[in-house]
């Protein structure tokens, strides 16, 4: 994903993101899908491949103090904007323009070796997050007394619960001061124990980024956070606006349904 220059800013233009359904000709196949894929639409590519539009055409641009409330179903499409957003995902059509150093918050597994132990796999993550070996070096020591792992830091990562896992990733996410933050709820979700600690380390994570997205359905956390609302629905933007207007017309909308 490109990187722009000067201040934070992130820039989404008719992004559609579509996942193809390898042997999936059949009508019972498409049906089932309807019922049980993330939500997004059924269609066909220009091969004649059955695909799931998880994204459609969506257009966004965020820029110094913005804070973005991603609201909508499961399955509506918050978590692969998340990913777009982060460079995970390329997007099957449009663009997706960043300035500032990123830092996301929602995929637990990503850039983590199983084989590897803690402090190889502390490296590796915060590589792909783009810290310098000097950095890295630099925080080695606070990151690993952060995650309260100990001597598991020496094991292999398979051997960790998701409780250790979530510990390892979410020290590294959290080591430097990113000027954009890309978070999904579970990352608020974690033991109680850590959480108390690391909460002041998010608020101090969030109020200093310059811009910060939330996926989430604490739609009270939402309003707290957020200056600006994102309702997706099957992939598509139902409304942009301020949080308040955005989750009445995304509650408004279940309650019909």
């Amino acid at each position: 994903m490109p990187q722009l220059k000067s201040s934070a800013g992130l820039n989404l233009n008719n992004v559609s993101v579509s996942f193809p359904v390898y042997h999936g000709a059949s009508r019972s196949l498409k049906k089932n899908l309807l019922f049980r894929t993330s939500g997004g639409k059924i269609a066909r590519d220009a091969t004649d491949r059955i695909v799931v539009e998880a994204l459609h055409d969506v257009s966004l641009s965020l820029g110094e103090s913005d804070r973005l409330a991603l609201i909508g179903s499961n399955g509506a499409g918050k978590t692969t904007l998340l990913r777009v957003m982060a460079g995970v995902y390329e997007p099957t059509s449009g663009s997706v323009l960043a300035r500032g150093r990123i830092s996301s918050m929602f995929d637990i597994g990503i850039g983590i070796d199983p084989e590897l132990n803690g402090y190889d796999n502390i490296r590796l993550r915060a590589l792909l997050l783009q810290i310098s070996n000097a950095e890295i070096d630099e925080k080695l020591e606070d990151i690993a007394e952060f995650t309260e792992l100990g001597p598991y830091l020496h094991m292999p990562v398979r051997t960790y619960s998701s409780g250790m896992m979530m510990r390892l990733t979410f020290a590294v996410s959290t080591c430097f001061m990113p000027d954009i933050v890309l978070m999904d709820e579970w990352i608020l979700a974690g033991d109680v124990q850590f959480m108390v600690k690391a909460q002041k380390r998010i608020e101090n994570f969030i109020n200093n980024s310059s811009i910060f997205v939330l996926a989430s359905h604490n739609h009270d956390l939402l309003r707290q956070w957020c200056n600006k609302g994102l309702w997706l629905k099957n992939g598509c933007v139902s409304a942009f606006g301020a949080p308040d207007t955005v989750i009445e017309a995304y509650l408004a909308d279940s309650a019909s349904h």
